[in-house]
């Protein structure tokens, strides 16, 4: 069971639902990532009291442990992990490619890694990855590609986009030999590189071949002005009515500048990985700034008798009953409620931005408030 519905578009920014057999995303939307089946330092009630209603997984590292095996024998990743809401898994391939040199073999029928565990040896194909995530039992799966790094050049790019196609037909007709009962949705997703022509080529391919949406791949770094370059014009080659993911986004500015284009999803570590180092994401109207990108650290010695809440502009728990100077305190005494504290109120931060700018878009006011956290 899998639907889009658009609910209201303000230029090409848009509100939107996604339905699943474990429920409605309302959209745009940020979807914290579970690498394991938890997010890092929460528990799923947690996630679920600060709004959030949908996780994504990690497919390599779940096959690795416990096995897809013993997660379809509890009953899927919504029983294994105790989260009856919609879950995304990807494919498995960043973190296959993102292995060290030496650690992955890649040919057009497959790729051949070493665990970064043991060293053991595995084999992912693209039939794998759809049979591994089958199991799994994720609401929303994507397709098996390759991921090149930004940079490479020209004929690297373009022979690797090919193989991403002959990859993708291969996941959709592995993917339909087992979802017969509707109970998944497949994303295709778009590569490309930096490479405009190539990106148009991959968008208006995957396009064709009857995804249930798309996702775009491989969007990472700087010039910022580069990325949305490519993503504006993959955009115009992808059909309006499916929903859109851009995968590996968390940063404030880019979440602002993608909503905009018409992207709708959208996942990242960033919020939960900063916490657990000590970076508080704090709002615009927080008396200024504490940085130039929407967050500061914790654990610098000025806090230390900080009586202030992380956010003074923040209504979320942490920032209700806890100072600065004790979530400083937590962090030089290494106790393991600072990763919780610190990841419940990042979060929390995501998810109530993603909140005002579905209501912006309704009312009409996306410019303004993009205006408000940008200046």
């Amino acid at each position: 069971m899998f639907k889009f519905v658009v609910k209201h578009q303000s230029g090409k920014a848009r509100t939107g639902q996604l339905i699943t057999s474990h429920g409605k995303i309302a959209t745009p939307a940020f979807v914290p990532v579970a690498t394991q089946a938890t997010v890092k330092a929460l528990t799923p009630k947690q996630l679920e009291e600060i709004g959030f209603e949908a996780a994504l997984c990690n497919t390599y590292h779940l096959y690795l442990r416990p096995g897809a095996d013993i997660v379809k024998k509890i009953g899927g990743l919504q029983k294994f992990m105790a989260w009856n809401k919609p879950i995304f898994t990807d494919s498995g391939g960043f973190q296959v490619f993102s292995l060290k040199d030496g650690l992955c073999a890649v040919n057009d029928d497959c790729v051949t890694f070493k665990s970064h565990l043991d060293a053991s040896k595995h084999i992912f194909t693209p039939e794998k990855s759809m049979q591994i995530q089958r199991k799994l039992g994720a609401d929303i799966i994507f397709a098996f590609d390759e991921c090149l790094d930004i940079n490479a050049d020209y004929e690297t790019t373009k022979k690797s986009l090919e193989r991403t196609h002959r990859w993708a037909l291969r996941s959709l007709n592995e993917f339909k030999k087992l979802n017969k009962d509707k109970k998944q949705a497949l994303y295709g997703i778009v590569q490309g590189g930096r490479f405009l022509d190539l990106r148009k080529k991959s968008a208006q391919f995957i396009s064709s071949l009857g995804f249930d949406a798309i996702g775009i791949g491989s969007i990472f770094g700087d010039p910022k002005t580069e990325s949305k370059k490519i993503v504006e014009h993959t955009l115009k080659f992808l059909p309006e009515n499916k929903p859109k993911h851009l995968l590996g986004i968390g940063a404030v500015e880019d979440i602002f500048t993608y909503v905009e284009l018409g992207i709708d999803t959208f996942d990242c570590v960033l919020p939960t990985r900063l916490a657990r180092v000590g970076y508080v994401f704090v709002r615009p109207e927080s008396g200024g700034r504490l940085s130039n990108k929407f967050r500061y650290r914790i654990t610098n010695s000025k806090f230390k008798s900080d009586s202030k809440p992380l956010d003074t502009k923040c209504d979320c728990y942490i920032c209700q009953n806890f100072s600065r100077a004790y979530i400083n305190h937590l962090f030089k005494a290494k106790e393991l409620l600072f990763n919780t504290l610190m990841t419940y109120h990042n979060l929390y931060f995501f998810n109530r931005m993603m909140k005002e700018i579905r209501e912006a878009i309704e009312k009409n006011k996306f410019s303004g408030l993009k205006k408000k956290w940008l200046k």
